[in-house]
């Protein structure tokens, strides 16, 4: 299976809200098939359609250690119904903005529903790291991104380093 290219700030499609999944196929099962090569690959824990130039509401994720083997869950249109009350902060990464860390604050579980790929609907309630992997990718799809948690004048700087960086590629 073929490694997706992974979109990398400050490419715009980033920034497009995802349009839902209506269609439960082979090239469906292709396209996870290749996300998670794509984010295993990469090394992620999660990695959104948009993020590879598939702006459709569909993520994978695996957050499970080494040890433990693979884990590999698949949200299609995934909605979260409810975020638990008490906050957590991790250090967040993401494939698109290579080399950034940031402390994110986010609520520390929530319920989930969504769709599998055969199309049946599925509820997950979850905490810890999988809750705050589930939130980022449930961002990218709204066309959000990590920087937007910070100050306007960080955010601009980063941006600014990612614009110069693609300037000289």
């Amino acid at each position: 299976m073929p490694l997706l290219p992974i979109i990398k700030l400050p490419d715009p499609v980033l920034r497009q809200v995802s349009t839902p999944v209506e269609t439960y196929d082979g090239d469906l099962k292709r396209l996870v098939a290749n996300m998670f090569e794509t984010m295993y690959e990469a090394p992620g824990i999660g990695l959104a359609a948009i993020q590879v130039n598939v702006p459709k509401r569909l993520l994978v994720l695996d957050v499970a250690d080494e040890d433990e083997g693979k884990q590999p869950l698949v949200l299609i249109n995934p909605k979260i119904v409810d975020l638990g009350s008490e906050m957590k902060v991790y250090e967040e990464g993401c494939l698109s903005l290579p080399d950034v860390r940031l402390d994110i604050e986010r609520p520390a579980s929530l319920t989930v529903s969504y769709l599998d790929l055969d199309g049946k609907p599925q509820e997950l309630t979850t905490g810890g790291l999988l809750a705050t992997a589930i939130q980022h990718e449930i961002d990218h799809l709204d066309g959000k991104l990590i920087i937007d948690f910070l100050t306007r004048l960080k955010r601009d700087m980063i941006v600014r380093r990612f614009k110069k960086q693609a300037r000289v590629m």
